[in-house]
């Protein structure tokens, strides 16, 4: 493998995006879709809250006067406040955050067949535009229409999907797909896998099922988002979600050994694909989490939850070092400290929350090769399957001009990156 190309790919990523600091800001817990893995799902009974306009933009002013590269607009679903949604966009834009991001459960697609509905989407696509967004995305559950709109009680959405990706495409904005992983992927039902090799077997051909819908719909870039049940009762857990997207529901609830095995399905998945649509998810982070289920391996790097990143209740309007770490509230952002986050630093490795998982993994050697090279040389010099699917991430990376979900792929630059496989 060429050097100089990896070299310039680490200098690239390292000049923009050195540990950027990263805030997830939930403007409210109200949606309108049914979710079974998510506690904000509008079937739940509780009084729903959403962060006042003018607290958002003190928030949005701290984080640019502290330095802050990306801000995350979630829910709940963000698009239920549009108007103040694209006021919250155009106040970050113009405060000097580069990267905006912000998403929908795509219930603006249903009724597709609506006389009105090229016109509706057309309206909504060039607001955002205009907005200042970066990425954008839409969530899909499954690679079988039926079960994703079942599971989410939007019936339609897909079909509205496929009509609406070349609108945002002609206004410039490449949205982006999320899957959060659950066990209706495949549309195989569960009870129906009986021993480990079926059930990863299953998901290998869920992930190749997904991944071949959605470039089929006219995607061009992809996440996803790992599994999230978490187990409070369990000893020693270390958590306690504040952010109401984690659930216990059986369709995201997977043991140990089911969560390797997904992981490695995953990993093995993505090279098939890499080459034809833009796949955030870095193989470094999947193969670190893999050995993590299997060999109990602690994660290579601890999550930057707390240091650099940070997640904003809408509740209450304050900060956690993340959206599972609830018993650390951190107050109001404008009043945070570095002094305060420095005290509270903890190397933490307790979740899979792939918003600051894959970005604190996929960091962590560029933070060693400019605070502690010898540590870096050696880790590589002791795991070079590690290095090397680091390397290829990082060149990846590149050639997906870091994703910007403003400009159309560059096909001729994306190469199908790293052939490896999990035996």
């Amino acid at each position: 493998m060429n050097s100089f190309p990896i070299l310039r790919a680490i200098q690239s990523a390292w000049r923009q995006h050195s540990v950027p600091g990263q805030l997830v800001i939930q403007i409210t817990d109200a949606c309108n879709a049914r979710c079974p893995q998510c506690g904000m799902r509008t079937t739940e009974p509780f009084p729903r809250s959403r962060i006042p306009m003018k607290d958002i933009r003190l928030i949005i002013d701290a984080a640019a006067q502290k330095g802050f590269q990306a801000i995350s607009f979630t829910g709940g679903e963000p698009l239920l406040l549009f108007d103040d949604l694209l006021e919250m966009i155009r106040h970050a834009a113009q405060a000097g955050i580069p990267c905006i991001r912000t998403g929908t459960n795509g219930f603006i697609f249903r009724e597709s067949s609506d006389r009105n509905f090229t016109g509706r989407i057309t309206h909504i696509a060039e607001r955002l535009a205009a907005s200042g967004i970066r990425n954008f995305w839409i969530s899909i559950d499954s690679a079988v229409p039926e079960v994703h709109e079942r599971m989410r009680g939007l019936p339609g959405v897909i079909a509205g999907i496929y009509k609406a990706l070349p609108i945002f495409h002609e206004c410039g904005i490449y949205p982006s797909a999320n899957l959060g992983i659950n066990r209706n992927l495949s549309g195989i039902r569960h009870e129906d896998i009986h021993s480990p090799e079926s059930f990863y077997e299953n998901y290998c051909s869920g992930f190749d099922r997904f991944y071949q819908r959605i470039c089929d719909m006219g995607f061009t870039m992809v996440n996803c988002c790992y599994p999230m049940s978490l187990h409070p009762t369990e000893p020693g857990s270390g958590l306690s979600a504040v952010y109401a997207a984690a659930a216990t529901a059986p369709v995201v609830n997977f043991s140990r050994v089911e969560k390797a095995l997904l992981f490695k399905a995953l990993f093995n998945t993505i090279p098939q694909y890499r080459s034809r649509i833009r796949i955030f998810t870095p193989r470094t982070s999947l193969l670190a989490l893999y050995r993590h289920y299997t060999q109990h391996e602690l994660l290579p790097y601890p999550c930057r939850g707390g240091t650099d990143f940070f997640f904003i209740d809408a509740r209450n309007g304050h900060t956690y070092p993340c959206g599972y770490r609830g018993g650390e509230d951190l107050g109001r952002f404008e009043e945070l400290r570095p002094a305060d986050t420095l005290k509270n630093r903890r190397d933490c490795r307790l979740c899979d929350w792939e918003c600051f998982r894959d970005p604190s993994e996929l960091m962590g050697p560029l933070l060693d090769l400019q605070t502690r090279p010898l540590t870096a040389l050696k880790r590589f010099a002791t795991d070079r399957t590690y290095a090397r699917l680091w390397l290829e991430d990082i060149q990846y990376y590149q050639a997906c001009g870091f994703f910007d979900g403003r400009k159309a792929p560059k096909w001729e630059r994306i190469r199908k990156g790293g052939c490896d496989v999990i035996e």
